[in-house]
């Protein structure tokens, strides 16, 4: 992604920049690429697609180029003001998604299956990427991932809120010490005051859930959108009776949910059954403690008062 520069020409990428202060400090060093290359240790190849910029490179590899250029950080520092994401090569559909989550104001998602992108640790982003993907690609996708959640991390971060389909805290990614760490993280994120993440229960009948994962996106010119994905293209559409029909479907789906500490609870108990993954335990204390969790689940929904829900005229 190209800009341009004071004088009307056009700027380097921010991957060109690193890539052009990496290619100084390595000649000032006196070390061609190959010998440079040896000592990280990688290939030859790798070092020169950083250089040109085409190359997106990891934290550890601008640390390592600092200590062996001698450069006194220059490089790390440089790699973290970076957003790489824009670095990544994506379909163009979700280029378009990433553009309007780096200027949201507001977003609010439902997510089956598998956690939402903005809240995914580095490991079970590496777990499912390495489903479809292999090698230097899987640690591209995740930093640059990674990279797009600062924005909603920040102190001042836009607010984000995610409702949960049960499924996503069940749906083993990687191992159960990813997924413990994965659920760990969904309790610290949901303590900052711009996202809640609350969690819709797989046993309650009552709840309408949308037919697939969906997010509602508020821009700062206060355009909106629906955005919702299948197999092989994402979906926008800013059609205000849509946007109007979706947004009810979510905000009665969010006031059934879980509240936000209800949900904590559930995730913990999700975090604890993956921390006591492998352990021995008898079957019979294993199906009480499960039948005792549901019991207890069921009660919170039962007390808590209900409301008629309006639904869309056909």
């Amino acid at each position: 992604m190209s800009r341009r520069n004071a004088t009307g020409g056009a700027g380097a990428t921010s991957a060109a920049l690193f890539g052009e202060v990496l290619r100084h400090h390595r000649e000032a060093a006196g070390l061609t690429q190959e010998a440079l290359a040896r000592r990280i240790p990688c290939d030859r190849s790798h070092v020169a697609r950083i250089e040109a910029g085409t190359r997106v490179p990891q934290d550890t590899f601008a640390k390592a180029c600092d200590e062996l250029l001698g450069t006194g950080g220059v490089l790390l520092r440089l790699w973290a003001r970076i957003d790489w994401y824009p670095e990544v090569e994506h379909p163009d559909w979700f280029e378009r998604r990433a553009e309007m989550d780096a200027e949201a104001v507001a977003l609010r998602a439902y997510q089956t299956q598998f956690i939402p992108g903005l809240l995914q640790t580095e490991d079970y982003a590496t777990a499912l990427f390495s489903l479809i993907e292999s090698g230097e690609v899987v640690e591209e996708r995740v930093r640059a991932r990674l990279s797009r959640q600062q924005r909603f991390l920040a102190p001042d971060g836009p607010l984000y809120i995610a409702v949960l389909d049960e499924s996503c805290l069940r749906t083993v990614v990687g191992n159960a010490a990813v997924m413990r760490d994965q659920c760990a993280h969904l309790l610290s994120v949901g303590q900052r005051s711009n996202i809640r993440v609350q969690v819709a229960p797989a046993d309650d009948p009552v709840l309408n859930r949308p037919a697939t994962s969906m997010s509602l996106i508020k821009l700062p010119d206060g355009h909106e959108w629906v955005y919702s994905e299948s197999l092989d293209r994402g979906h926008f559409n800013d059609d205000p009776a849509v946007y109007a029909s979706h947004s009810q479907t979510y905000d009665v789906l969010r006031a059934d949910a879980l509240s936000a500490r209800e949900s904590a609870a559930l995730i913990s108990e999700a975090m604890e059954g993956y921390g006591h993954h492998g352990q021995a335990r008898t079957p019979h204390s294993d199906m009480d403690q499960e039948q005792l969790q549901r019991k207890q689940r069921r009660r919170l929904h039962r007390d808590s008062p209900r409301y008629p829900r309006r639904r869309p005229r056909p």
